[in-house]
């Protein structure tokens, strides 16, 4: 029957997706869209080249649609499959060649902080004319920050709370995560790479 036999090649394709790759931890920051074309922050908690878990303030309904920007990745678009506390799991509807590019970033990704990859020196050092900044949390509290170090691409901070690895944060008006803590503060990355004059605009008051 060409309707059983269709069903069945799409359960075979999903268990040769679980076999192929595996679901790894990233923290990145992004936005969605469901169907009613509404868009929301989210934050990936474990990602696959096939399904991804998001934590988002809205939850949707499952079998939705949604369409996913997600920083260092760029556009996903799938399907709602599940709802957890606080967020969604859903399917990543992508070619087998894109999802196997995916699969090589998320594993750059997932080992970048372990391994200490220097994408960070490629990014040039900048210094902006006020050294202090208002850090603030997803829960709206704000601290005042100094910059002990800052490139491009993130920055090293001097400031009294240590948020959760992971955890976004806004740095004046750019968006970031936290990476890395010390004993003086904590290590962000930006959700894009900045220029001297965007940096200079979004963090001075």
């Amino acid at each position: 029957m060409p309707l059983r036999q269709a069903f069945r090649q799409r359960s075979l394709m999903r268990q040769h997706d679980r076999r192929r790759y595996q679901r790894v931890k990233v923290n990145l920051l992004g936005r969605f869209m469901l169907e009613d074309r509404h868009e929301y922050p989210c934050q990936t908690a474990d990602m696959s080249p096939g399904s991804i878990a998001l934590t988002t303030p809205v939850a949707g309904r499952i079998g939705e649609r949604v369409i996913v920007y997600i920083d260092h990745i760029g556009r996903i678009e799938g399907t709602i499959v599940r709802i957890v506390d606080g967020g969604f799991a859903m399917t990543i509807n992508a070619t087998l060649r894109k999802k196997d590019k995916l699969a090589a970033k998320l594993t750059w990704l997932a080992n970048r902080n372990e391994l200490n990859l220097p994408e960070d020196r490629r990014h040039d050092r900048v210094m902006p004319s006020n050294p202090f900044i208002n850090v603030t949390l997803p829960d709206g509290r704000e601290y005042r920050a100094r910059v002990i170090d800052m490139s491009l691409s993130g920055a090293a901070l001097g400031v009294e709370v240590q948020p959760p690895l992971g955890s976004p944060i806004m740095l004046g008006r750019l968006r970031a995560q936290v990476i890395r803590h010390f004993e003086e503060g904590i290590a962000i990355e930006f959700a894009a790479v900045q220029t001297p004059t965007s940096i200079e605009e979004s963090i001075v008051p």
